[in-house]
């Protein structure tokens, strides 16, 4: 197993970033928060999992070794693939679904794009007894709602948009992140940014 990748970024992409290791370019699949902490020419340690298929080898990337335990304690409950379980922690934290996990919190996993009501109920099912208690306290929400602008403005710039660009597009997505219910999460409105800027894929 390739626990981590460590080396300067040479490339990012919306939903990668390329890490030089060695003389070799390693793509790793990252989530949009995951990226927002990353710089092309700047050195970076990104713990990783390698998810093996017939016909390909992919390696996942996470912030941290908590993210990329859950990402694959997530896997264990059936019809979650690495793209779904990606998509959570795009979504939300660790103990964010460690917490909806432990108190049923339905309405946590809906917000995940791909997850309804009824396949929320089934992981909830399924979860309870695998990810483990909260280990932290819940974010700080004035904190968080100062940071998302940061951490998407500088997203953007790691992308290789201009100041100038990334100023309109966390504009735009504004009303979207005050219209959220709870911490704006930095992963979709990356998305939507992306959007306005028509880089999406």
């Amino acid at each position: 197993m390739i626990a981590f990748v460590s080396g300067p970024v040479a490339a990012l992409a919306p939903d990668a970033a390329v890490v030089e290791v060695g003389g070799l370019g390693i793509a790793v699949q990252c989530a949009p928060n995951t990226l927002a902490t990353l710089r092309v020419g700047t050195p970076a340690r990104i713990a990783t999992s390698l998810v093996v298929r017939e016909d390909s080898l992919t390696l996942y990337g996470f912030a941290d070794d908590d993210e990329r335990q859950t990402f694959e304690l997530l896997q264990t409950a059936s019809g979650v693939g690495p793209r779904l379980a990606q998509a959570m922690l795009a979504v939300h934290s660790p103990d964010t679904l460690r917490r909806a996990v432990a108190t049923a919190d339905e309405k946590t996993l809906v917000a995940v794009p791909g997850i309804g009501k009824k396949g929320a109920q089934k992981l909830l099912l399924e979860l309870k007894d695998r990810l483990g208690a909260p280990r932290g306290t819940a974010p700080v929400a004035a904190a968080a709602v100062s940071g998302w602008r940061d951490q998407l403005h500088a997203a953007l710039i790691g992308l290789g948009y201009a100041g100038r660009e990334a100023d309109e597009a966390v504009a735009a997505v504004t009303p979207q992140a005050e219209a959220a219910d709870g911490t704006p999460q930095v992963g979709p409105l990356l998305k939507a940014a992306l959007q306005t800027l028509n880089r999406t894929r």
